[in-house]
């Protein structure tokens, strides 16, 4: 088996160039091609990051290629993901998976015929924070969860994004582009969710975009964006999850998990670091001092100052996973409980009713110090 598998990449926006950019941090993957349904886009990426520009079918074919990474729009993450399958190859998505679970199980079906894998987005439970997290619960350390808060709210997209319409489209708005972070996380950490219930309201049936080139143009809003929902685990515990682009400022903390014998309070699942904090019983809020994690290191300057970047993490276990014969943790089958959660409080939104989850997994295996230095590439 080869040491390092063929990664091409379809779809060359923005989020293309931190998979480019971050994938030289990790062993088991190399990036060789880039396709994109605009040739230029693919070209200018190409040259960016020294790779091939190829054309979709051309990508789908080439025999260097062991995994292709879907970064298209999520209206088409089903039919491109389909036909990667259908070419012989893994495929790797970016969030959400797909946009329904009769999507996600045509794609197990369809690797599954093939003996092949599937992966998606996000990767960032994976960071240090987030698995210092997963420790404090394995150990023990705050008791059993029982119970939890998520919030996600801003104003939107428009303000920077230059092309913010599908954002406000189905398929996106806050819980099917920002929900996955929080959904997943909360699954690795809790386990699997049996029901949900929510509330969901659309306040602006239009948005003005504030970021150049387009400044001043009207969009139209065609999905929920505000919606508040509950969370009901397998396990018992209850999460109410409020994801929000109607929201200026507030003061909530992104995610707190109670436990029998404490609270965690869990940074931004946007992110791979941050600070970990709790509680045991009634003594006082204790920050938990970073540990030797690699993927909490600081690596990358953002406009808040260093922060922890490690995307591709969940691309290069999927890769190593495939070449040591294990399961991968970013699989398929989180993946699509993610996306069965999530689309079952948008449709409690739309009823009014709870609504059963069609799907269950496990949690994905943890990533302690030594697993994640294992992913990394040898300096």
């Amino acid at each position: 088996m080869a040491k390092r598998l063929g990664i091409g990449v379809i779809g060359c926006g923005n989020i293309s160039a931190a998979y480019f950019r971050l994938a030289s941090l990790f062993r088991g993957i190399e990036m060789r091609a880039c396709a994109d349904i605009n040739m230029e886009a693919a070209k200018a990426r190409a040259k960016e990051f020294k790779l091939r520009a190829e054309t979709v079918d051309d990508l789908l074919s080439a025999k260097d290629i062991d995994i292709v990474v879907n970064l298209t729009i999520p209206a088409v993450h089903y039919e491109v993901s389909k036909r990667v399958l259908d070419a012989g190859k893994h495929v790797y998505s970016e969030k959400p998976f797909v946009l329904s679970v009769k999507e996600g199980l045509d794609l197990k079906k369809r690797a599954g015929k093939n003996g092949l894998r599937i992966g998606s987005a996000p990767d960032t439970f994976l960071g240090g924070a987030h698995q210092l997290v997963r420790n404090l619960i394995d150990t023990g350390k705050v008791g059993k969860i029982t119970s939890g808060t998520c919030y996600v709210m801003s104003h939107g997209m428009e303000h920077w994004h230059p092309n913010p319409d599908f954002f406000f489209q189905p398929g996106a708005g806050p819980m099917l582009d920002i929900g996955p972070y929080y959904v997943t996380d909360l699954i690795q950490l809790i386990g699997p969710i049996r029901q949900v219930a929510a509330v969901a309201t659309t306040p602006a049936k239009e948005r003005t975009i504030l970021s150049k080139p387009r400044r001043g143009e009207r969009i139209p809003v065609n999905t929920p964006t505000t919606i508040h929902a509950i969370l009901q685990f397998e396990s018992g515990a209850v999460v109410t999850l409020n994801t929000s682009w109607d929201v200026w400022r507030h003061g909530h903390a992104p995610m707190e998990l109670y436990g029998e014998a404490g609270t965690v309070f869990v940074p931004d699942p946007n992110f791979f670091g941050g600070t970990v904090s709790y509680t045991k019983g009634e003594s006082a809020v204790k920050a938990l001092p970073k540990w030797d994690h690699p993927f909490a290191v600081a690596n990358e300057k953002h406009p808040h100052g260093m922060m922890a970047n490690y995307r591709t993490a969940g691309l290069a276990d999927m890769a190593l996973a495939i070449m040591e014969g294990r399961p991968h943790r970013c699989s398929m089958e989180l993946a699509l409980h993610a996306v069965d959660v999530m689309t079952g409080i948008l449709k409690s939104g739309e009823t009014g009713k709870f609504v059963a989850m069609q799907t269950t997994c496990e949690r994905p295996a943890a990533l302690g110090v030594k697993e994640a230095k294992g992913l990394l590439a040898k300096k």
